[in-house]
């Protein structure tokens, strides 16, 4: 029994990290039920304190994910505007597969900017600045994954 949790547990590992790519799988949250699952056993045993910090980890991670590609346009100086289209083509996005998760969120910033009177040029750099919050915030989920990956392969040797 105690093999067969370890390796579901390595199973949601994987499954989290392509989760950080994949749109409609939860990737971080995935990952982190992996390290619960591992706990089950009498091989791993990560303290309470390592689990409550990676369950706040997850929980933020996860916040950051839909929040990261409007702080992107804001930070490439995009207006409410492309705020407001970019957090829309975020959800929007996940109806598209992955590439209406890649371009969703710069789609929803440069129209937001394009409704809100902006040249078009600069509704294309609010986008852009969609894509690179986008692109941090895969980064970030991938590194999580990664780390809480290495933390329950550390514990099982």
């Amino acid at each position: 029994m105690e093999i067969f949790l370890l390796v579901i547990a390595g199973l949601c590992m994987l499954i989290g990290i392509i989760g950080c790519i994949v749109p409609g799988l939860p990737g971080v949250p995935i990952a982190y039920a992996g390290l619960w699952i591992a706990q089950i056993t009498e091989r791993v045993d990560f303290t309470w304190q390592t689990l409550l910090i990676w369950g706040i980890v997850t929980i933020v991670v996860t916040i950051l994910d839909y929040v990261v590609p409007a702080w992107g346009t804001k930070q490439f100086g995009g207006t409410k505007w492309g705020v407001v289209g970019s957090t829309i083509g975020v959800f929007a996005g996940l109806f598209f597969g992955p590439v209406g998760v890649i371009a969703g969120p710069l789609v929803g910033a440069v129209l937001g900017e394009l409704l809100g009177g902006k040249q078009v040029a600069e509704a294309i750099r609010a986008g852009w600045g969609s894509f690179v919050g986008l692109l941090f915030g895969t980064i970030l989920k991938l590194i999580c994954c990664g780390l809480m990956t290495s933390a329950l392969i550390r514990m099982i040797w």
